[in-house]
């Protein structure tokens, strides 16, 4: 994200189980990034969580960036979204969060979502915030779903079903369709970006979706919606 024209990266580490945590970089140019000597900057605290975090997500909410990530309960099983804040005037350091939710903002309820909810990825429409997010771990099946909030900590789904499925058997992303990431372009179109393979892993694909809106909901995707 740019912010006071810098270029601020968030990312997360990965395979040190209860120990990956989010990290942060700046760069003057997009080119050249320091790492945040405070690295990691972010792990989540309390009796819901394993202390893990990954899949960060930021996006400016009044004076704050908050700070979006998928973690896991203590057993390791079950993946979620939590949510913290920093002042968007700190340096984004360790001591700048704040864990703002004792509790995940999204955990695993529907059917399809099975026992994973990951990969939030944000966008504004008017007042309300909107959120797509993976259901399911990779191959599970893996599907998108959207949800809806005004202040960015309370969370409402779109719906009970899928905003993008996984594809019938045969199609080119059978095993999953999953990690998905907004993009609004300067046109105002919106598109959807996200991984899909029909070989439970073995090879990978990137497809985008334009995604319609009736009012501040998306509308769910289907095959006319590839490009």
């Amino acid at each position: 994200i740019v912010l006071g024209g810098k270029v601020h990266l968030f990312y997360a580490s990965y395979g040190n189980g209860r120990k990956d945590g989010i990290c942060h970089a700046v760069s003057e140019d997009g080119l050249r990034f320091t790492r945040d000597p405070s690295n990691p900057v972010f792990h989540p605290t309390g009796g819901w969580t394993s202390g893990r975090a990954i899949d960060p997500e930021v996006f400016p909410v009044g004076d704050q960036l908050l700070l979006y990530f998928a973690t896991r309960d203590p057993e390791m099983k079950i993946q979620m979204l939590g949510v913290a804040g920093a002042d968007l005037k700190s340096d984004f350091g360790r001591q700048s969060w704040k864990q703002l939710r004792d509790a995940p903002i999204l955990k695993p309820e529907l059917p399809w979502e099975r026992l994973c909810i990951e990969a939030p990825s944000l966008c504004r429409r008017g007042d309300e915030l909107v959120m797509f997010y993976a259901g399911g771990y990779n191959n599970d099946p893996q599907q998108v779903g959207g949800a809806v909030s005004r202040d960015g900590l309370r969370w409402e789904r779109c719906g009970k079903e899928p905003f993008l499925r996984n594809g019938q058997p045969g199609e080119w992303n059978f095993s999953e369709s999953g990690h998905p990431g907004v993009f609004t372009g300067r046109d105002g179109q919106t598109w959807l970006f996200f991984q899909g393979n029909n070989d439970r892993g073995a090879t990978w694909f990137l497809s985008r979706a334009a995604v319609g809106w009736s009012g501040n909901r998306p509308k769910a995707l289907t095959a006319e919606d590839f490009r």
